[in-house]
């Protein structure tokens, strides 16, 4: 007959790897999910750009931004109420757009660089990054859950063996101090999902007073 401890050490390898793959998955594409750019209808066009060049007084060069931006659904402005253009990317920025200067782009939606992750976290790879926090918070918390038991055990004197005895003790601290870790930035991103912002997007934008219809009645 299998002892019980057998079946709840296979138990618990079964839930840490499942764990551990979904960690490792939703890493991998947190990493490697390449960040999206605004379509090229937000780029300028050549006879726009040659304009916009040549033209040297700065009033001027706003207006011919204001007169582009008209054709395109660009709904927020800077703080002095100038129509967000990239002059790295040639490129008038869409809502929530931010050039990174890691990545030397215009990434849409973007929320932060994470150098965790070696990439921008944005509209393309958000959903990932977000779950890659999640599943990291749950395998802290089922490290800690499981290693706890045998630091008891060990402050009871019910294991005697002193090698493994700094080990479990070592990984239950540094389970513990990430998950403390996690579930801030977690709680921090979850919040900010459910306000509808972003890390950068908290950084003060003047907003367009006006609806889509009125927009369309100033194209016309």
């Amino acid at each position: 007959m299998i002892h019980y401890s057998f079946l709840l050490l296979v138990a618990y390898l079964m839930v840490f790897h499942v764990i551990f793959v979904l960690f490792v998955w939703t890493y991998w594409k947190s990493v490697f999910t390449l960040p999206l750019q605004p379509d090229k209808k937000f780029h300028m066009s050549y006879a726009d750009k040659e304009r916009y060049e040549n033209e040297e007084r700065p009033e001027v060069q706003r207006q011919i931004l204001v007169e582009i931006a008209r054709k395109l659904p660009v709904y927020t402005r800077t703080g002095n109420g100038a129509i967000r253009f990239c002059d790295r990317c040639q490129l008038i920025k869409p809502d929530r757009c931010h050039h990174c200067s890691v990545c030397a782009m215009c990434v849409l939606k973007m929320d932060h660089h994470c150098p965790w992750v070696n990439n921008c976290v944005g509209f393309s790879n958000y959903k990932f990054f977000l779950l890659f926090l999640m599943y990291s918070l749950l395998y802290c918390m089922y490290i800690a859950a499981t290693v706890f038991k045998y630091v008891i055990k060990y402050w009871t004197d019910e294991l005697t063996n002193g090698r493994s005895k700094f080990h479990v003790l070592f990984l239950l601290f540094v389970a513990v101090m990430f998950f403390v870790s996690l579930m801030f930035l977690f709680g921090y991103h979850c919040w900010l999902v459910s306000r509808n912002r972003s890390t950068l997007g908290k950084i003060p934008y003047l907003k367009i007073q006006k609806c889509h219809n009125a927009l369309l009645l100033t194209n016309g």
